[in-house]
């Protein structure tokens, strides 16, 4: 199947979630893509969907919400999988689903989510960010747990060779 993953990223720490998460999917037999959400127009020329986004004070990136709007009705026709990047620290902070979450669930018709510890590096904070990351006493660290990670994108890939067997069934 030919899988597009989108994905949005502020400082770089979920595209690099994302581009794991494609070469999982090609050695696993599929084409995977990986685009900005800004960047996709149209979702023709896939197969299925994965849609990611780093958390930002609670809430996914404006580009992946975007996406959502502008192709909500595509995305809805095709399978998708979604993931978040954000909390860091042990424990992980902070905690809970992006505000958008259950109604991107929805109007995706998802058929997951998946949260992600993610990557905080003070050096490349701006000073409004450096002040949320002071307010929630975030710690910096890359929390990122890659076999995590791979083992989830083993998931979908496997679930996608599924949706292929059932989709040629259909067909016959």
């Amino acid at each position: 199947m030919k899988v597009l993953v989108a994905v949005a990223s502020r400082h770089g720490s979920t595209r690099e979630i994302g581009e794991a998460v494609g070469e999982v999917l090609r050695r696993s037999g599929h084409r995977a893509e990986v685009a900005d959400p800004d960047d996709v127009d149209g979702l023709e020329p896939y197969d299925a969907v994965i849609l990611g986004s780093a958390i930002y004070v609670g809430r996914w990136a404006a580009s992946a919400r975007a996406m959502v709007d502008r192709l909500a009705h595509g995305l809805a026709a095709r399978p998708v999988w979604l993931f978040s990047s954000g909390p860091v620290g042990t424990p992980p902070a902070p905690e809970g689903q992006p505000e958008e979450l259950a109604s991107v669930m929805s109007r995706t018709g998802a058929r997951g989510h998946r949260t992600f510890a993610g990557r905080l590096d003070t050096a490349g904070l701006g000073v409004a960010e450096r002040a949320v990351v002071a307010l929630v006493r975030a710690q910096e660290g890359d929390y990122r747990r890659w076999p995590e990670i791979e083992d989830w994108a083993r998931h979908v890939a496997a679930d996608l060779h599924a949706e292929e067997i059932r989709t040629a069934r259909v067909a016959w």
